[in-house]
């Protein structure tokens, strides 16, 4: 099972329920299964979700996979291609055990460090010199904007960088925001990859968790396009007062590949997204007897009114709905002392409005909800375990502290790191 204290938080009927729903959202974005399921190596064609791609006119195949999703997609793509790859680097931010073929690299996240530069270029020095017969594939997925570091060498360095990611973080900026930035803070991100693989054939398998699946914002986009320029990084960098922590003309901010020339022969998929994640969740509810509507899969917003939402929409609902949500809330921190990701604050600002027979369920579907838990459960349960606690819910949630919170209480969600990222998953449940 991906949520390994199912059976500790499996208390009552309907909190069973929402962990077989989860459990089932995540096992439908598996990164290895899927990858097995929808690649397929027939002689000289390769078939990506139903499209085809001839190997007739390629020399050698090289595999390149950044982000937490890496180290899986790695894994299964030796299986799907075997010795047609000659070489490869997943770059993870966790260890990678069992590959053949393709060289294993770990890189920091969330903030960066040396050693993500090293690795983003051993990536680039992999791909620079490949000519037009060679196809390159990558696997690209969260985690992979911190993991693809290279400053511009005259201004910029890794450590200005953290401190800007941190302050954007905790300000509450949006991850297109965020991305905005890093794509001109590194000369691995916002279409650079593309660039160094010119003129090599790429097809670029997109592991998307950002909302709308624009996927120029997945892991700072390498492979695209990108439509932003260092304008609207200084925009934003503006906008949160970033000037504070580093000064502007500092930042080491760089213009993106605008060349169309670069991005000819890359073919950009959306290979997954939370889309998956829902209707297998959707489906599962059905099945328990629900009626079931996915409510988004672009959930955005301050995470305790986001959370304040979805209490108010399910005590509203009919009996036996479930209600389900993809996507990324923000927390805009007021103390710098607590402890907690979006999810736990979600789950904690939700709890005082739910009324009986009634549950909210958030977690990270990478598995880590800013710390190693990977969210939180809340209902009626949750509160007469805090009220005998004598915690103060509001306390909490005032100092950004849900993580402590449900540490006591114990309703906390453990998967250990996933292997998959499509953004967070909420479900709401009415008994």
């Amino acid at each position: 099972m991906k949520i390994k204290n199912f059976q500790k938080l499996g208390l009552n009927n309907l909190r069973k329920d929402a962990l077989k729903i989860a459990e089932s959202g995540l096992e439908a974005i598996d990164t290895k299964k899927i990858i097995l399921e929808k690649i397929k190596l027939q002689k000289n064609t390769l078939l990506i979700n139903q499209k085809t791609f001839s190997l007739k006119d390629i020399k050698n195949i090289y595999v390149v996979a950044i982000g937490k999703c890496a180290g899986d997609a790695a894994l299964a793509l030796e299986k799907v291609l075997g010795k047609k790859i000659k070489a490869g680097i997943a770059l993870d931010v966790k260890k990678i055990s069992g590959l053949k073929i393709i060289k294993p690299l770990v890189g920091s996240h969330p903030l960066p460090s040396q050693k993500n530069i090293d690795s983003s270029i051993k990536i680039i020095n992999l791909i620079k010199n490949l000519v037009y017969d060679d196809l390159i594939i990558f696997a690209i997925s969260g985690g992979g904007s911190t993991l693809l570091c290279i400053p511009e060498s005259r201004n910029g360095t890794y450590e200005d960088e953290a401190l800007i990611d941190k302050k954007l973080m905790d300000s509450g900026a949006t991850i297109d925001e965020l991305n905005t930035v890093r794509k001109h803070l590194s000369r691995a991100r916002g279409g650079y990859l593309a660039k160094y693989a010119y003129p090599a054939k790429s097809i670029a398998l997109i592991f998307s968790d950002v909302a709308g699946n624009n996927p120029e914002f997945v892991a700072s986009g390498p492979t695209v396009k990108d439509t932003t320029t260092v304008r609207n990084a200084l925009k934003i960098l503006n906008k949160y007062n970033i000037q504070k922590v580093c000064p502007i003309e500092g930042c080491g901010l760089i213009e993106t590949p605008k060349n169309n020339l670069f991005f000819k022969n890359v073919s950009n998929l959306i290979f997954v997204s939370n889309q998956i994640a829902l209707d297998a969740m959707a489906k599962t509810a059905k099945k328990l007897n629900y009626r079931v509507k996915i409510c988004t899969s672009c959930l955005k917003g301050e995470a305790r009114e986001v959370g304040a939402k979805i209490a108010a929409e399910i005590n509203r609902a009919k009996p036996k709905t479930v209600l389900i949500y993809g996507g990324e809330t923000t927390v805009n921190v007021k103390n710098k002392n607590g402890k907690g990701g979006r999810n736990m604050e979600l789950a904690l600002s939700a709890l005082n409005r739910l009324k009986e027979n009634t549950l909210v369920f958030s977690l990270a579907s990478d598995g880590r909800d800013d710390t190693e838990l990977a969210g939180a459960i809340c209902d009626k349960i949750t509160s007469l375990k805090a009220e005998k606690l004598k915690l103060k819910t509001l306390k909490y949630l005032a100092e950004n502290n849900s993580y402590p919170f449900f540490k006591k209480v114990g309703d906390y969600i453990v998967t250990g790191p996933t292997s998959s990222n499509v953004s967070d998953l909420v479900i709401a449940i009415k008994e």
